[in-house]
């Protein structure tokens, strides 16, 4: 750039700057492309300053479970403990739970659609998240009121749930009120709650509705047994939308009910960890990626450089400009 230019270069812009602009970038382009332009953007995403909100949540529904659990422990690891939002879907290992709580400290929204928690692991965990303010925890089958609980015990400041249920799930069961009683007698503060072809009465409702007087949003879609008479919740509640129950409703799969371990219809992702913090993740076999001509990724080889100047070449990256 020449000398007197009124315009700044880019590998001069503070890392913070630099991932500000990185987070806007789709993942594939962050891990990929952004490091190989030059060190100073390197550096940029290899740090904190891209990861303090990381949203996987579309990426995960249809990646490998080993795939996922490395790639959110780099993630987070890179967030250097300033991660404040979380969106990750189908979790499996207790390992990756703990993991996640124990990185916790900043963290304000977290995202587990589809997970395998169960009650004991949430009832383990549920200290270390007292920082969450939003929580999805929707077609986690293997929690409960236990659960619930414990998250409200412990999570003071909560503020938005979402606990919706797959049709599928609860389709000719009898009535469950125990996680409507669960919320209502732990989760005072809640604005928002979102409990989806739950099979709860009318009864428990109520005392949700009794017991968090901030709530502004009630997602009862499918929730067919509860019958609330219109004029009654503007008379008691004037500030509350309702969402339901009696809603004619297109059930959204996102995909997730073509997904099966035998299934070919997505491709996954090979990954490749050549960084020196990240020493543990296996070299997969395969070292070409590429995108095909619709922009899906068939494979894709994650480099990461993080020397000096002096041996920026053997990663293959070029000079800072």
């Amino acid at each position: 750039m020449e000398e007197g230019s009124d315009y700044r270069r880019w590998d001069e812009l503070i890392p913070d700057a630099l991932g500000l602009i990185f987070s806007n970038l789709p993942l594939q382009e962050i891990l990929t492309v952004i490091p190989r332009v030059c060190k100073s953007w390197s550096k940029a995403v290899t740090g904190p300053y891209c990861w303090q909100e990381i949203d996987i949540e579309e990426w995960s529904n249809r990646c490998q479970p080993d795939h996922l659990d490395q790639m959110l422990e780099m993630l987070i690891t890179r967030s250097c403990g300033s991660l404040r939002k979380l969106c990750v879907s189908g979790l499996h290992t207790e390992m990756i739970f703990n993991f996640i709580a124990k990185n916790a400290g900043s963290l304000q929204t977290l995202r587990l659609p589809r997970s395998e928690m169960s009650d004991s692991i949430v009832e383990q965990i549920a200290s270390r998240l007292s920082m969450i303010t939003f929580l999805d925890v929707s077609y986690c089958g293997k929690i409960g009121a236990r659960a619930l609980e414990a998250i409200g015990k412990n999570c003071k400041l909560l503020v938005g749930l979402c606990r919706n249920l797959h049709p599928l799930d609860t389709a000719g069961k009898p009535l469950q009120d125990d996680e409507a009683y669960a919320i209502a007698s732990t989760m005072p503060k809640l604005k928002h709650l979102e409990m989806a072809y739950h099979l709860i009465s009318t009864t428990s409702v109520l005392k949700i509705l009794s017991s968090c007087p901030e709530l502004g949003f009630l997602d009862l879609r499918g929730c067919w047994d509860v019958k609330l008479d219109d004029k009654f919740l503007k008379d008691k509640f004037p500030k509350l939308k309702v969402l339901g129950p009696l809603v004619i409703d297109h059930y959204e799969r996102n995909d997730w009910d073509d997904c099966s371990d035998s299934s070919d219809a997505f491709e996954y992702l090979a990954w490749e960890f050549v960084a020196g913090e990240m020493g543990e993740f296996d070299e997969d076999e395969d070292d070409e990626s590429y995108w095909d001509d619709e922009g899906r990724l068939e494979e894709l080889e994650l480099r990461f450089y993080e020397g000096n100047n002096e041996d920026a070449e053997l990663y293959g990256w070029p000079p800072s400009p």
